[in-house]
Parts: C-alpha cells; sequence; structure tokens
C-alpha cells in the first residue's frame, strides 16, 4: 500500500509533553467500525465498562532502560560530542546503537559515553568500541564491561530515551524516570515504553478485576523503530526492526482458555498485540514463543490474537497507525483522528488513548 495513505496533518500543540495526572484521567474515544455510536468520548478509567468479565487483557511488562547515552570520540587533540541510543543488545558487552552523528564514527575506533555535559568533569563514563557499522545511522558497540555489571552502570550513567517528538522540545527529567515506565514493568530490555499502559493504575486496575477482567502478563522488548516513520513509498519495501518477545507456556494456556470459553482478548498496546500475533498458531490458538519478531501488520492482514485493541494515538506514516488501521480499517481510523484533532485530544507516548472494536470486513 502507499504510505501517504496513512498521513495526516497534527498541530504541533497537540503533542503531549507529559502524561495526564492521574494516568487513568487521560481521555479515551471508544472506536466502533460497526454500530452506533461509531465514536464515543469517554476516559481511560471507564475502561471496564467496555469490556466483560472473563475478558483477557494482555499487557506487556517490559520495563524501559536508561538506554540513552551521551558521549565523545577523541581523534588526537580533536574531539566531537555523540550521542547513542541502544537498541537491542547482541552479546554480553555488545550493543547495536543508534549514533548521531554515525557518519563520523569509524570502526575500530573507542568512544566514551555517560551523562550529558559530564564526562569531561571526571563523572562515571563507559568506554565503548565501534566494532562495525550498519546502513541506518545503527553501530555496534563491544563494552569494556559486560554482563550485569554494564547493566548496572547504564542504568547508572544513562537516561531514559524520550521519543524524538519530545525529546526535542525539552529534556528528560526526573519525573520521566516514574513517567516513562508503566505499572507492569518488570523485565528490563526495552528501549521505548509501551504507552498504551502508561495509562493504567491501581485504581483502574481493582476496577478491571472487579469486573471480572483478568490481567495477563507478555513480553515485548520495544525498540527505537517504534518512533521511526516509514521511508519508503510503499509498505512493501519498508523493513522492520526486530524486537525480541515471549509468551510463555502459562500465558498462552490462560489465552487459550479464555478463547475456548468465548471470551475476547484486549491487547494493551500495539507491541502486546505484535508479541500475541507472534504467538498465535493460524487457527487461532497460542502456543508458547520466545525469541525475535519483526511482524509487520498492514491493511489486509488476517488478525488471530486479538479481539480489542487498546492503544494511543501515533504518528503519521508510522508502523502503529498502519496496525490500528488494519484492525479497524483505514476510514474509520481517518475518521477517529480527525475527530481527535478536532476535540483536541492528546497525541503520542505521553497523549490520551483510544479503545478499537475490529471491522466485521477484515476477517
Amino acid at each position: 500500500m502507499r504510505v501517504n495513505l496513512f498521513d495526516f496533518d497534527l498541530p504541533p500543540e497537540r503533542i503531549a509533553l507529559r502524561p495526564a495526572k492521574p494516568r487513568d484521567a487521560a481521555r479515551l474515544l471508544v472506536v466502533r467500525p460497526e454500530g452506533s455510536p461509531r465514536l464515543e468520548d469517554r476516559r481511560v478509567v471507564d475502561l471496564p465498562d467496555h469490556l466483560a468479565p472473563g475478558d483477557v487483557l494482555a499487557v506487556n511488562d517490559t520495563r524501559v532502560i536508561r538506554a540513552g547515552l551521551y558521549g565523545i570520540r577523541a581523534r588526537g587533540k580533536t574531539s566531537a560530542r555523540i550521542e547513542a541510543i541502544l537498541m537491542r543488545r547482541e552479546g554480553k558487552a555488545l550493543w547495536r546503537a543508534l549514533a548521531r552523528p554515525a557518519k563520523k564514527l569509524k570502526q575500530g575506533e573507542v568512544v566514551r559515553l555517560g551523562p550529558a555535559n559530564s564526562i569531561a568533569n571526571g563523572a562515571e563514563s563507559l568506554d565503548a568500541e565501534v566494532v562495525s557499522k550498519g546502513d541506518a545511522g545503527d553501530v555496534l558497540l563491544k563494552f569494556a564491561l559486560a554482563g550485569a555489571t554494564l547493566d548496572k552502570a547504564i542504568e547508572r550513567i544513562g537516561h531514559m530515551p524520550l521519543p524524538p517528538y519530545i525529546s526535542s522540545r525539552r529534556p528528560a527529567d526526573d519525573k520521566d524516570t516514574q513517567d516513562y515506565q508503566t505499572l507492569f514493568a518488570q523485565k528490563p530490555g526495552a528501549v521505548a515504553a509501551p504507552t498504551a499502559s502508561l495509562h493504567f493504575t491501581p485504581r483502574l486496575v481493582a476496577a478491571l478485576s472487579a469486573r471480572g477482567v483478568l490481567i495477563q502478563r507478555v513480553t515485548l522488548h520495544v525498540g527505537p523503530g517504534t518512533f521511526l516513520p516509514v521511508k519508503a513509498e510503499d509498505t512493501a519495501s519498508h523493513k522492520m526492526h526486530a524486537e525480541w518477545g515471549e509468551v510463555s507456556n502459562a500465558a498462552a494456556d490462560a489465552l487459550n482458555h479464555a478463547r475456548s470459553s468465548g471470551a475476547r482478548i484486549v491487547a494493551a498496546g500495539t507491541t502486546s498485540l505484535r508479541i500475541l500475533e507472534s504467538a498465535a498458531r493460524p487457527d487461532g490458538k497460542f502456543a508458547a514463543f520466545a525469541g525475535e519478531t519483526s511482524i509487520f501488520i498492514t491493511p489486509g492482514y488476517k488478525f488471530k490474537a486479538a479481539d480489542v485493541l487498546l492503544t494511543n494515538f501515533h504518528l503519521p506514516r508510522s508502523t502503529l497507525f498502519m496496525l490500528a488501521a488494519a484492525f479497524s480499517g483505514l476510514e474509520t481510523m481517518q475518521a477517529a483522528y480527525a475527530h481527535a484533532i478536532a476535540e483536541n485530544y492528546r497525541f503520542y507516548s505521553y497523549g490520551d488513548a483510544c479503545l478499537l472494536f475490529p471491522a466485521e470486513s477484515r476477517a
């Protein structure tokens, strides 16, 4: 499909720079491709009203690491500042990272990484060798530390890797340490938050439990590719970044039990939906899954895993907006986004949410 079909204009003031307080006070646009009302303005705290006893809500329990690192590269008497965002671990001391400016880095040279504006002042830092360079601004870094020791150092000196549409307008701060982490965060490995779950509070979880909704954890370590617009002219030419995920045996059993009993599976976020789809067999049953997935969902995809999708409002031309359009229909999502913009909804990671029901014609 042509990528420009997924384009739209968003006023800059609609981009949320901070989350709603409390988190479940965010607005919720309920989107029903079939039936009436087609669009309904609610709040996230109202989510239990739209779910039924026995429904299973699949949440992503990945934890965002402090994957943003500033640094310098030195050649003789000259030095230059660089920035790296860790993408994916490839060994005990190896990380694939997005580097800026990547073009000026050379294979074999050593860079020194640490907190912003403090490396030259004697603060703790990490040395890493540029092992190789990719074609998309990525580099493979080999750190002087490894394993758990490296992990702890990254947590000490790194910063939360806020999306570019936020970090370009304000720096990350101490509030983001909490705000950009979900209530379900448990397994370290993401460099971007599964943003639909940022809306959950203990109050909302208790209300869902009282409603008889079951919460099931799955894992997908979200990579920075989630922020990137598709640059190809056609979706067929776009290559997804691989991300590591897991659906345990226990989770697969619980999901299969829900499906066999006639209950719905509700994906909290596109990341949860993508790992569910990766673990689903053609007959719709789930099997345990652990490994990388680069599943790319666009209109025409035949969904097997989820019956309802809770998700935020996404960037134009992004793979996430394409997934939402595949789930509820492109025309429906175009109308929903136009409504959200007109009604002053807040967009992107710290913004509001929508609850999507499937288009009947998608199956």
